[in-house]
């Protein structure tokens, strides 16, 4: 079997093992054996591993960063834990009244403390729109 077929080969099996990684390293090291494969057809064994560590060299500096950069479907500031409550909707489970400082709001099962934006009293049962927190009081208006 040639040289160059084996690169081809080895270029495959990293490819396709990028698949079941995270993080697009593996796909380097299969770039750097295709360039390993164009070399094995004008140099030996020497070379041929020269051009792999370079090829996959290269693409770690150059191609890992444009696909992590640029490919990548991340959400930057997403909102999350107890962040995410704000602007969604609960139902009062003790009415919010200030004056005796009570109030809870449920929330998809979870129970919070409450307070009112206005400083109004809430009756139980009402809907109410979440629209901060405050360690674990959470502040609502109707």
């Amino acid at each position: 079997m040639d040289a160059y077929v084996i690169w081809l080969i080895v270029a495959i099996f990293f490819t396709v093992l990028e698949i079941f990684t995270a993080g697009f390293a593996v796909l380097c090291f299969g770039i750097g054996a295709v360039f390993a494969s164009v070399v094995s057809c004008f140099a030996g064994l020497n070379g041929q591993i020269l051009a792999f560590v370079i090829g996959s060299a290269l693409s770690f500096v150059t191609v890992r960063p444009f696909v992590l950069r640029f490919l990548s479907k991340r959400e930057k500031n997403v909102k999350t834990n107890v962040d995410a409550l704000i602007g969604r909707r609960g139902v009062v489970s003790e009415t919010i009244d200030p004056a005796q400082h009570t109030g809870r709001v449920a929330i998809d099962g979870d129970d919070w403390k409450a307070i009112s934006e206005m400083g109004d009293c809430i009756e139980k049962g009402t809907s109410v729109e979440i629209v901060n927190r405050d360690s674990l009081i959470i502040t609502v208006k109707k």
